[in-house]
């Protein structure tokens, strides 16, 4: 009953802390939350009503608690405290700014390999097709597009 009254309590707070606007709040809830699931997990091994795992001397192996929630609890709280450092790291580090406004066009051109002074140099009709400078047979026939300038 007291581990359940003690999983409440962290649940609550972790949900309180979690629906907070600030990141370091979040990562302490999301912490709490991870310590209720701990303790759910270690009260669920059934340390408190039975004798603790490899220690007693018991040949009854019914009296002796589970030694895997245990096992578990251990490995979580190594993972839980390894991105709890991650979190933190990342709510600490510095935002990249480079102080233009259109960040998402610059990083578009990056990841494509356009230098940014390309795109203001290009001439939108090149590459679109042949201009009627390029005709063989003179700029009357590109223009019309029906044979010569004195074709019906």
């Amino acid at each position: 009953m007291t581990s359940a009254f003690a999983v409440a309590v962290l649940v609550a707070g972790g949900i309180y802390l979690v629906l907070q606007r600030d990141l370091l709040r979040v990562i302490l809830g999301f912490v709490l939350l991870g310590h209720a699931a701990n303790l759910v997990l270690l009260a669920a091994g059934g340390t408190d009503r039975r004798q603790p795992p490899f220690i007693s001397a018991v040949g009854d192996p019914s009296g002796i608690a589970d030694p895997l929630p245990q096992a578990f609890v251990l490995t979580a709280i190594v993972i839980a405290f390894a991105i709890t450092v991650y979190l933190i790291t990342l709510a600490g580090a510095p935002a990249k700014d480079d102080g233009s406004d259109d960040d998402a066009t610059d990083g578009d051109r990056d990841a494509v390999g356009i230098p940014a002074d390309a795109v203001s140099r290009a001439d939108p009709t090149e590459g679109a097709g042949e201009s009627a400078d390029d005709d063989p047979r003179g700029p009357d026939v590109a223009d019309t597009g029906r044979g010569g300038a004195g074709a019906p």
